[in-house]
């Protein structure tokens, strides 16, 4: 998955009401209980029908590293889907979202000014409106670099231009080499 995606995700699992399962047991349990079954289960962790049996009946306890990992990233994409919604919803229409992020920004304008890129530390509240376009890209299955083009527009909008009231010639924003990158609604 991408970089944003991840952000985006991980920003939206803080607002979770309760901790999804942790172990492979309950996972796997909570899985078979969504998708209706173990072989749908077996197909999309690419492992045989038995072997999800087992481990809904606690006969294996302690899945391979790989299996492990993708277990719970498929739980925690599934956990709490209203929450998740409301979450997405909230930061969509009111809340907005922050974005935390140490990068490598620059941008294009005229002739004469001052364009560097540089690397910046930001942290910057995006308005509602950017927070929904971020997120209804990521649901049409953005790539990572749609979602940073989103980035650089919201940070455009509100860091460089403050909303209208600077730098109105500003043409592109260059956000690029990120060194680190996180989300809060």
């Amino acid at each position: 998955m991408s970089l944003f995606g991840e952000g985006l995700d991980k920003a939206v699992q803080k607002a979770f009401t309760r901790p999804a399962p942790k172990n492979a047991g309950p996972q796997m349990r909570y899985l078979v209980k969504k998708l209706g079954g173990t072989r749908p289960v077996a197909q999309m962790l690419r492992v045989s029908q038995r072997t999800v049996e087992r481990y809904v009946k606690d006969q294996i306890k302690k899945p391979r590293a790989d299996l492990a990992a993708r277990l719970e990233r498929e739980v925690k994409k599934r956990w709490q889907p209203q929450i998740r919604a409301k979450a997405r919803a909230k930061a969509a229409s009111t809340g907005g979202i922050v974005i935390d992020a140490r990068a490598r920004m620059g941008y294009t304008a005229p002739i004469g000014s001052t364009d560097q890129d540089r690397i910046r530390h930001l942290t910057i509240a995006l308005p509602p409106i950017f927070a929904a376009r971020l997120f209804d890209a990521q649901e049409q299955g953005a790539s990572d670099a749609r979602l940073q083009e989103i980035a650089a527009e919201a940070l455009k909008e509100v860091y460089f231009q403050d909303g209208g009231r600077r730098a109105g010639s500003l043409e592109e924003v260059r956000f690029t080499d990120i060194e680190h990158l996180e989300f809060e609604l």
